[in-house]
């Protein structure tokens, strides 16, 4: 027999999702060898207890029997009103259900946003650090992202000259993470104004991944980008799955804003995809509704005393007591980023060292080089453990660390 190897697209050469990759995989081996590992690598709220509020079950439960027929392409409508109202609430009055998009988690509205958008060579202006799944969608839409640098010395802020210096014939938009996955970072009023003016001068496309919109942390304030774009179109992304709990509903959505009349080509192009995937998943759409009109509970959490706050401060705590970790404390979010001082090691990689803490310690955390950055010496673990936990978590750390340092 002649062999014949099934090869890969070659697109995929460009696309990289380490978050669920070797490290990942390799954490998977040890859970069935009987270790138990503490999976700090993705944003997944279900794994470590949190619940989805009881009225979003309920009325899923109480709508499936009107769950089973294809929805119409663009989702419920209770669902697309709902996400109107919040949006209002906001300040965004020019909103309505048609403009609004329900999508199999906000991953599947990244894809068809900017499929419909992209020939091949386009460009799109991303941060770095990123949330990998923009890079990767956009080079398996046949775009290049190109980066700014949102810099730890800069507290990972944006610098907007640079934005500004990056801008071609053929970039058509910039994607805006606020609160930023992987950093915490929560960007100012300002900077955001600013952000928005460079994309108006250059009829870029804004695309506002807001999915931790609601987890913020002491006097951080989150505005919404959709209140300060006007002359050109602005996507917002948002869903259930983080400040909600809900991941596995599967509910993202994506709201436009701003100049549509100039955008009508585009948004039927997004219509005629979603059309083709017929609809995303009907009964976690019966949730958004109870979701975003009831109490919000994501406050309690993030309050002094609660959860997510106090896994935040054991972070902070943790590092300022290392001999080898420094921060810029999150103020939004699940996540932290914390640095290595590489200059107490001959060399440092931390696609090592994250290996060595997973096999020797059983903690899984994301290097920091999956997030597209030009440096090597960070890491990012969610907020999600318990304070407790996560002091075990630093301990384990501090002792991986001292052992990497004494062979050197």
């Amino acid at each position: 027999m002649h062999n014949h190897p099934v090869t890969t697209n070659k697109i995929l050469e460009g696309v990289r999702y380490e978050i669920r990759g070797d490290l990942a995989a390799r954490a998977h081996e040890l859970e069935r060898q009987g270790y138990e590992i503490i999976s700090l690598n993705i944003g997944n709220p279900g794994l470590f207890g949190y619940r989805t509020p009881e009225t979003m079950r309920l009325a899923m439960i109480e709508n499936l029997g009107q769950s089973e027929a294809y929805c119409h392409q663009k989702g419920i409508f209770p669902a697309r009103e709902a996400v109107v109202m919040q949006q209002q609430s906001r300040g965004v009055m020019d909103v309505t259900a048609d403009d609004v998009f329900m999508g199999n988690g906000v991953s599947e509205c990244i894809d068809l946003a900017l499929r419909a958008l992209l020939n091949s060579g386009d460009e799109i202006l991303i941060p770095s650090p990123d949330y990998p799944l923009w890079s990767a969608s956009v080079a398996l839409n046949h775009g290049a992202p190109v980066y700014y640098n949102c810099l730890p010395e800069n507290r990972f802020q944006p610098d907007p000259e640079e934005i500004r210096s990056l801008i071609t014939a053929r970039t058509r938009g910039i994607v805006v993470i606020n609160p930023n996955n992987p950093t915490g970072a929560v960007y100012n009023r300002n900077l955001l104004e600013e952000i928005a003016g460079i994309a108006e001068q250059n009829r870029l496309i804004v695309f506002s991944d807001e999915i931790y919109d609601e987890m913020l942390y002491g006097d951080a304030l989150h505005i919404p980008m959709a209140t300060l774009v006007n002359d050109t179109l602005c996507a917002t992304f948002n869903g259930l799955s983080k400040v909600y709990r809900a991941c596995g509903y599967r509910v993202g959505w994506i709201s436009f804003s701003g100049d549509r009349e100039n955008a009508k080509d585009y948004l039927h192009g997004i219509e005629l995809l979603a059309s083709l995937r017929l609809c995303a998943n009907v009964p976690g759409q019966w949730a958004v509704q109870t979701a975003l009109g009831g109490y919000q509970s994501i406050h309690e959490l993030t309050s002094p005393g609660g959860r997510l706050f106090q896994a935040r401060q054991a972070i902070i705590d943790g590092v300022s007591n290392s001999e080898f970790l420094s921060l810029c404390s999150p103020d939004g979010a699940m996540y932290a980023f914390p640095a290595i001082d590489t200059n107490l090691f001959e060399s440092f990689d931390d696609q090592l060292f994250a290996m060595e803490l997973l096999e020797k310690q059983h903690v899984l955390i994301a290097p920091g080089s999956s997030f597209n950055v030009p440096y090597n010496n960070h890491f990012r673990l969610t907020t999600l453990p318990t304070g407790r936990d996560m002091q075990a978590v630093f301990e384990r750390m501090e002792e991986v660390l001292a052992a990497m340092q004494n062979t050197r």
